[in-house]
Formats: C-alpha cells, sequence, structure tokens
C-alpha cells in the first residue's frame, strides 16, 4: 500500500513537468530572427505576443462567440490591404498560425469557413498555467537579450512584462510602432486546424 502511494506522490510531482516541452533556444532564436527579419519595427512587446500566442491561443480575445463574430466582422472592414503574407506560424513551436483577415476580404476563405477554423481553435490545445509561462517567458527573454538586437525601449517593455505576469496577467496588444507599420489583422487558427481545412484554400 505505501508503495502504492509512493508511486502516486512521483507521478503529481513529474507528470506536470514531463508534459511542458523542453524550451529550445535554438527554435527560438530562430522564430525572433524571423520575426525581426519580417517586421524590423518589431519591439520586446511584440515578440513576447508572438511567443504567447504561441502558448495560449485565441483564448484572450474569445468571452462569447456572438461578440467574437461580431468584433470579426467589424475588423474587417478595416482590411485595405490584400497584399500581405496570408498566414504565418507563431514562434518557435508553430502550435498556431496568424492567418491574415485579408483571407477573407481577397475572397480565398469563406467568413463562415474562417470564423469556424478560428472559434474551434480557443479550446483546440490545452491551457497553460500563467506562474509556469512567467517562468517560461523569463528563459526565453533571457535568450532575446543575449542576441543584442537594440530594440527600442527594451528595458520599459521587459518590466512591464515582468509586472503583468506578477499581476496573473499575460496578454498584451501590439507596440503602437508596429500597428503604425503593419496594421495587422489576423486570427490564430490552431495549426493542425489550419493545415487540414485553410491552409488547402490558401494554396
Amino acid at each position: 500500500m505505501m508503495r502504492k502511494y509512493l508511486i502516486i506522490i512521483f507521478l503529481l510531482l513529474v507528470v506536470p513537468a514531463v508534459s511542458m516541452q523542453a524550451l529550445n533556444r535554438k527554435q527560438v532564436r530562430f522564430a525572433v530572427a524571423r520575426q525581426m527579419e519580417q517586421y524590423p519595427a518589431s519591439t520586446l512587446q511584440d515578440i513576447y505576443k508572438n511567443f504567447f500566442q504561441d502558448r495560449f491561443g485565441p483564448g484572450h480575445i474569445v468571452s462569447d462567440t456572438a461578440r467574437a463574430g461580431a468584433y470579426l466582422r467589424q475588423e474587417l472592414s478595416q482590411v485595405k490591404n490584400v497584399n500581405v503574407p496570408l498566414y504565418e506560424a507563431s514562434a518557435e513551436r508553430a502550435a498556431y498560425y496568424r492567418v491574415s483577415l485579408a483571407a477573407i476580404t481577397s475572397g480565398a476563405i469563406s467568413y463562415e469557413v474562417f470564423f469556424s477554423a478560428f472559434i474551434r481553435s480557443v479550446t483546440a490545445l490545452p491551457a497553460i498555467e500563467v506562474e509556469d509561462w512567467a517562468k517560461e517567458w523569463k528563459k526565453i527573454e533571457k535568450i532575446i537579450r543575449s542576441m543584442k538586437l537594440n530594440l527600442p525601449h527594451y528595458e520599459e517593455d521587459a518590466k512591464a512584462i515582468e509586472d503583468l505576469l506578477a499581476q496573473g496577467h499575460y496578454a498584451v496588444h501590439h507596440s503602437k510602432a508596429y500597428n503604425l507599420h503593419y496594421e495587422p489583422h489576423y486570427r490564430l487558427i490552431e495549426k493542425s486546424i489550419f493545415e487540414k481545412e485553410i491552409l488547402p484554400l490558401l494554396r
């Protein structure tokens, strides 16, 4: 009986640790370099946003389906440029794809197909605790810092993100500089849903 309880305790201690993928330094650096090449006006805040999206997906912007649909239709009216990348993988794990709303306005994908894929992506992957994410981000930020990217307002952004996580929150908006340069309009779609349902329509 004692052996049985020891096994249970061991599993409770070990399983959460092994369920978290180990941080891949090479992939982190690659993801950051890729973002800076594609979006050189990015700040640490924008890089952070890419990484938290890779962990949390679109759940942070969906409180209910009706409001999410209304907000999407409203944002569609703001999409002016369709000559943008229609999709790109998130951060180093590529658990989600940022799919541009230009995919809808250009006629490549119907609103119904896009919205269905987006909503199902909210619960497609298990959630991560903010406390665990805070620990992981600390390691990611250390790697980013070692890359010496000379990002503007780096220390201010780093402190703001640290404070945000300490309060139990994780979501941020794109920086003003990023919005000004790129006017981003996209939604996150989980990788398997994207590859099966969306990507064939964009090829």
